[in-house]
């Protein structure tokens, strides 16, 4: 793993159940704003899917982007940790 490939998995680790941020968020908290295609095939290859929450990461536009497990399972683990969430308030 390089170094940038855990600073990608070290940033992902901080994004709160529930919520969302962008392939350029997280490039941008590994320290190279410009690499959010990077991000996006690091995370296409996270071998911990449940663990390290690649989940949590959406397009800028708003749209889910891809997800190895498929966009349909993306989309109903986000509603689950929203669900979660309001419970845990």
């Amino acid at each position: 793993m390089t170094a940038f490939e855990k600073k990608v998995y070290k940033a992902l680790l901080t994004i709160p159940l529930g919520e969302v941020r962008t392939y350029k968020w997280l490039a941008e908290k590994a320290g190279r704003p410009r690499a959010y295609r990077a991000v996006g095939q690091i995370l296409k290859k996270n071998p911990w899917p449940l663990i390290v929450p690649c989940h949590r990461v959406i397009e800028s536009s708003g749209k889910l982007g891809g997800y190895a497990w498929g966009k349909k399972r993306k989309e109903k683990l986000l509603d689950l940790e929203r669900q979660i969430k309001k419970i845990m308030v």
